[in-house]
């Protein structure tokens, strides 16, 4: 079989995940912590043919994980919307657990439990619910997460740092769970809570609109190599086909 096929039919399956990924992040550039999805791809030797053919170098699929890089801040002065200051995590109580986020937009419900949006409760540093008054007037969040209201401390948000080394799946739309165990911050001169602001996708949306006119023109590239391939298959085959 001509090398060149297989080539370009591993470039192909490789550029269809990367287009996958880009437009999933362009998807999301405006939703608040999303953390983009990045591809990074190997180069696989395939070994000749012990009869002289040279090794053939293809594309791998591509292994995909999720950029922890910072979004921009947006202050909106509302008292229950959050961000991180610093390499650190908000917490909520998840179906399965405690799934770790950027986007710290909250509300208190009926019951007095603070909550995502989508009504996970916020945890503090060691996994407990943050029960607050929701009659109880004005809140007041300090950069070590500790929560005041009407002169009352309540409790604290939990912050949480993520070993560099984990892997992060994705939860819904902004959370994340790693396969290596979080642990609460306890440094509060590197991370924070800064109240009134809410952290914003980290999709740089210019860098990925010209990833893809990059990756279209590569995927032409790959498709004309096939084309040409088989133009000249079957040019050899009529050939042979005619000879005497």
């Amino acid at each position: 079989m001509e090398a060149s096929l297989p080539v370009a039919l591993s470039a192909q399956l490789a550029l269809e995940r990367r287009l996958d990924t880009l437009a999933h992040n362009l998807a999301n550039v405006r939703t608040a912590g999303f953390r983009s999805e990045e591809v990074k791809f190997d180069e696989m030797i395939k070994k000749g043919d012990g009869f002289g053919a040279e090794p053939i170098s293809l594309a791998s699929e591509g292994a995909s994980f999720l950029s922890t890089r910072n979004g921009e801040l947006t202050q909106t002065g509302n008292p229950l919307d959050m961000a991180v200051s610093g390499d650190a995590w908000f917490g909520f109580q998840g179906p399965n657990g405690v799934v770790y986020t950027r986007d710290g937009r909250m509300r208190i419900n009926e019951a007095g439990t603070m909550e995502t949006l989508t009504g996970y409760p916020l945890v503090d540093a060691g996994g407990a619910q943050i029960q607050l008054d929701p009659n109880g007037g004005t809140v007041t969040i300090a950069r070590d997460g500790m929560i005041t209201q009407a002169g009352r401390q309540l409790g604290a948000v939990g912050l949480f740092t993520i070993p560099a080394t984990a892997k992060l799946s994705r939860f819904d739309t902004s959370g994340v769970i790693p396969d290596q165990a979080a642990q609460p911050a306890l440094d509060f001169s590197q991370a924070g809570v800064m109240q009134g602001f809410v952290e914003g996708s980290n999709v740089n949306p210019i860098l990925e609109m010209t990833r893809l006119i990059e990756l279209q023109r590569a995927f032409e590239s790959a498709a004309n190599m096939i084309q040409s391939n088989e133009r000249s298959l079957g040019d050899a085959i009529q050939t042979l086909g005619g000879a005497k």
